[in-house]
């Protein structure tokens, strides 16, 4: 699991050119691990977009899908190499995602509040092996996000869990050397790829921010 570039889709902002070309182009540009994320389509429809997502990807990211367990299992019950399921505080229990798809996959859960992150102190070692905290600014892709918390905030949540954390929500290329000094394991973009003109470039320039960052 690398979670230094991570792509979460948006079918709207991708447009014309389609999920699953801005998916292979991102990936061809550095992205790490890939969240499909389309609360409209039906488990049908999923189901087949995972598949070609995967192809696209071709095993050189991680393909988790956000919320739903129940197409996570069926793909990876077809063959699709789906890795695991990121999951909100609403979704499935992060315990049912771990009993169904077993310690091998990915298992993510977002996370903005101390009471989060107490609750996951109290899973059991192995149940979640990431938490994607944020909103780190306003952003249009998530209307009903919570208060931001900016790097600052970002920063005390990160420094209360051993768990890797992600940082998501409108962050931008001029984030990036902030959020890794405060501790992030990786940054979730959404706009600044899904609506790039173009989704290689853009995470070119978006993964060697992150790598410099490092030095």
């Amino acid at each position: 699991m690398k979670l230094d570039l991570y792509l979460v889709t948006d079918a709207a902002l991708c447009g014309a050119r389609g999920v699953v070309e801005t998916v292979r182009q991102a990936v061809d540009g550095g992205v790490t691990i890939v969240q499909l994320r389309d609360k409209l389509s039906t488990p049908a429809e999923q189901l087949t977009e995972l598949e070609a997502l995967a192809a696209a990807i071709d095993g050189r990211a991680d393909l988790v899908i956000n919320d739903r367990l129940d197409v996570a299992v069926a793909a990876r019950e077809r063959g699709i190499p789906v890795a695991g399921v990121h999951l909100g505080q609403g979704d499935d229990a992060v315990t049912r995602a771990r009993a169904e798809l077993g310690p091998d996959a990915i298992v993510g859960l977002t996370a903005n509040t101390a009471a989060h992150r107490e609750a996951v102190a109290r899973l059991a070692p192995g149940t979640v092996d990431y938490l994607g905290v944020g909103v780190i600014h306003p952003t249009t892709t998530k209307p009903d996000h919570p208060a931001p918390l900016g790097v600052s905030g970002f920063r005390e949540f990160a420094a209360a869990t051993a768990l890797p954390c992600v940082a998501i929500g409108g962050v931008q290329l001029a984030d990036i050397a902030q959020l890794r000094a405060a501790g992030a394991a990786g940054v979730a973009i959404v706009s600044a790829l899904c609506a790039a003109p173009d989704p290689a470039a853009a995470a070119r320039t978006l993964m060697t921010e992150w790598q410099e960052a490092a030095k």
